[in-house]
């Protein structure tokens, strides 16, 4: 199928889309299935395009934009959505590629995954995280080494938290030289998951979110061909963060803001069965407040997601991704307070909604930038230091 690139149309692509996987969150979040129909789902509307440029076949959708279609299929399924993101949060950085004048080798590289995404469906995942401090580039434990011959990259780790596992065709792997020093210098490089020495342990059973398909990975000399290594070029990773951090601090923000909009809705459907509660001003207020905040965030979130269109890499720019990751955070837990006051044993009861609502946008904490992290990265733009600087703050 042709992707449409209007926004309006994309949305409407979306809704529909998140109508299919609605059905399907209950079970998965319940660990009755395992979630992989979600992602057939995902493959067949054609949404994995979203930010491949036109020429090449995609929307050639800008961070803006791409946050409301994530928001929109978080009302309907919060793990796929976050699911959906970590594929976006790889082709996101290719797609910020595009209008410069790359190498040969990087021309090619991006030509190569981009038909992958269009022609092949391919899914893509992101895997960073490592048990113990998470998905900062500093300190990075995977390593990676040329081989004799010259033609392979070895890589060697173990990566924690890795989404899609089971689910996605490639991971895009960080990892450091193996004679390197800690200078934050990390490369990444494009591992599919049958290659020779990838394996997955069972995907964890967490408390919310089960249908990210998130599992531990294990890298065992794993040879890697040069020419995935990503856009050809090896230690641009951190600076490449430093720069136009939106994609690994804040990509998924959007998932959170849907989550919470679906959690509102719901609690205004529960209030509004009842006639006597919907007519109480105390309800009235209670929910005027809910709305309030929401609406707060939403306007922060879509601000924030523009700037980055409009002025990706800008200092306003990335401290205001922060700044969004930081309330959407902060609002969805806040939200599910206010629910639990409304409904009462309804936001409690296993199998209803509600309930893995409130569970699951507790989550956006958990996420990268933490709130302490967002917090000091604004405090430190405030005051004036360069961010720009890789040493300015822990990557």
């Amino acid at each position: 199928m042709t992707l449409p690139t209007q926004l309006d149309d994309l949305l409407k692509l979306a809704a529909e889309t998140g109508a299919r996987l609605a059905p399907l969150a209950t079970d998965t979040d319940a660990g009755r299935d395992n979630g992989h129909e979600t992602y057939r789902v995902l493959r067949e509307s054609g949404l994995l395009a979203l930010l491949v440029p036109q020429e090449a076949g995609g929307a050639g959708l800008g961070f803006g934009d791409y946050w409301r279609v994530l928001a929109e299929l978080a009302r309907h399924n919060g793990a796929a959505a976050l699911g959906f993101n970590m594929h976006h949060v790889v082709m996101g950085a290719l797609a910020d590629a595009g209008g410069t004048s790359l190498p040969p080798a990087a021309e090619t590289f991006r030509a190569w995954m981009l038909d992958e995404v269009v022609n092949g469906r391919k899914l893509f995942a992101s895997a960073t995280s490592e048990a113990g401090r998470g998905a900062k580039l500093r300190g990075m434990q995977t390593r990676y080494r040329l081989s004799d011959d010259g033609t392979h990259y070895i890589l060697s780790g173990k990566k924690s938290f890795v989404s899609l596992a089971g689910v996605a065709d490639y991971f895009v792997v960080a990892a450091a030289a193996d004679s390197a020093e800690d200078t934050g210098e990390v490369s990444h490089f494009v591992v599919a998951a049958d290659d020779p020495g990838v394996s997955f342990d069972a995907v964890q059973h967490m408390s919310a979110m089960y249908g990210t398909s998130t599992a531990p990975m294990t890298l065992d000399e794993v040879p890697v061909p040069r020419s995935r290594l990503y856009l050809g070029v090896e230690g641009m990773s951190l600076f490449k963060v430093v720069r136009e951090p939106h994609w690994m601090i804040a990509g998924y923000t959007g998932a959170y803001l849907g989550i919470a909009e679906a959690l509102f809705q719901r609690t205004v459907d529960h209030v509004t069965a009842s006639a006597t509660r919907a007519d109480s001003p105390v309800v009235q207020q209670e929910l005027g407040r809910m709305a309030a905040r929401l609406w707060a965030a939403r306007a922060l979130v879509h601000e924030a997601g523009d700037l980055v269109t409009a002025q990706r890499g800008s200092l306003e720019a990335n401290a205001m991704v922060h700044a969004a990751k930081y309330v959407v955070g902060e609002t969805g837990p806040q939200l599910a307070q206010d629910a639990l006051r409304l409904c009462g044993s309804a936001a409690v009861s296993p199998g209803h909604p509600l309930e893995r609502l409130i569970r699951e946008v507790q989550f956006a904490h958990v996420m990268p930038a933490k709130p302490q992290e967002c917090l000091e990265y604004l405090g430190k733009s405030a005051v004036g230091v360069n961010l720009y600087d890789a040493r300015a703050f822990t990557w």
